[in-house]
């Protein structure tokens, strides 16, 4: 397809041949939006969205679902980064939930600046190694107040279903009656 030229008459072939070949990558589609978008990117370009966002870690090693939410999760963390909800942010975007217990919340009051962290990480896909475990708790070292220290303590989910149990046995009750034999 030949464009309309922008050039002035006295242009040589090779400005013209170039002017068209620039017209022409103006066709070539760039879908801008979906791969500036967390849910639509292809998987292959994730990271580096991820990289754009300014996310401090990124596993290859984590399942989908994780990489997603915490591209998507990026700009909240970063708002409020130094934040308890930073932080609960965090464990969020790794699929867990954690409880958090500052210094001044604790019985006896603790030591000022420290805080204690309860983390259950109950999402589907997350694996369930030590590894991982190490990386939650690196973005939460992150994504804490930096004056801040914590004690960390690993929580676990558990379902279980109490159910009742009865068996009806038929009994059948006799009355004996007894009697003190007659003394002769």
């Amino acid at each position: 397809m030949t464009y309309p030229s922008l050039l002035p008459p006295g242009s040589t072939a090779l400005e013209k041949a170039l002017e068209q070949v620039a017209a022409g990558l103006l066709e070539i589609p760039t879908p801008v939006r979906s791969v500036w978008s967390p849910d639509d990117c292809p998987i292959e370009l994730l990271p580096w969205l991820a990289w754009g966002l300014s996310l401090d870690n990124w596993s290859t090693s984590w399942p989908e679902g994780i990489k997603r939410e915490r591209v998507r999760q990026a700009i909240a963390i970063a708002r409020r980064k130094g934040t308890a909800e930073s932080v609960r942010a965090v464990v969020a975007s790794f699929g867990g939930s954690v409880a958090i217990r500052e210094w001044w919340q604790s019985e006896p009051k603790g030591d000022p600046h420290t805080f204690s962290l309860v983390l259950n990480l109950d999402f589907a896909d997350a694996p369930a190694s030590a590894a991982f475990v190490d990386q939650v708790i690196a973005e939460v070292s992150r994504a804490k107040p930096v004056r801040s220290t914590f004690t960390f303590t690993q929580g676990i989910n558990t379902q279980a279903s109490v159910g009742l149990l009865a068996a009806v046995r038929p009994t059948i009750f006799a009355r004996l009656s007894c009697m003190a034999p007659a003394a002769t």
